[in-house]
């Protein structure tokens, strides 16, 4: 029996439901593929960017009413992190120069394997390209490795991002190249 599910912007309203379920995510879906003290490192350097939402590039998939995942893009240089994560970059890309970034893709953890993440990235993409992008990057965690993968990703490269704990968490640099691009 399929799900309907509904995307659409994400507002500031949305977020005392965004947060919680970012967090959620975080806990149960890297918690198979990182010790405690990894996915404990990783809300340093994950989490909710206002900015994206005031951007307008930011989105809630709805079912039922309720939020069960979010995602969005970016025009801005930063590839990852949340409102509180050091070393974010405000600086607007070129598009057909520089890549798009994809950010913040979050599914409450009952929903995965149902086609949030894919209609949030085939939405991502789309937007990209309607502004000339020509490529999108992101930087998946282990646990969002194989859905990217499977959406067409590739590798880049593999890097750590340090946190105050003294703990770097692993991270996955990826591109995909859009249509016509």
């Amino acid at each position: 029996m399929a799900v309907e599910i509904r995307l659409r912007l994400a507002e500031a309203e949305d977020i005392p439901v965004l947060a919680p379920l970012m967090r959620e995510a975080i806990e149960a879906l890297l918690s198979p593929v990182l010790p405690p003290h990894l996915v404990a490192a990783s809300f340093e350097i994950m989490g909710l960017d206002r900015q994206l939402i005031a951007d307008c590039t930011y989105y809630a998939v709805e079912s039922g009413g309720q939020i069960v995942g979010c995602g969005g893009w970016s025009r801005r240089a930063t590839l990852f992190g949340g409102d509180h994560t050091h070393g974010r970059d405000p600086a607007m890309l070129e598009p057909g120069r520089d890549p798009a970034r994809v950010r913040a893709m979050y599914t409450r953890p009952d929903w995965t394997r149902r086609g949030v993440g894919r209609r949030v990235l085939d939405h991502c993409e789309a937007a990209a390209a309607a502004e000339g992008f020509t490529a999108c990057e992101l930087a998946a965690t282990l646990a969002g490795e194989p859905l990217y993968r499977a959406c067409g990703y590739q590798t880049v490269e593999r890097f750590e991002a340090p946190t105050s704990s003294g703990d770097s968490v692993p991270l996955i640099r990826m591109r995909k190249p859009l249509a016509g691009g």
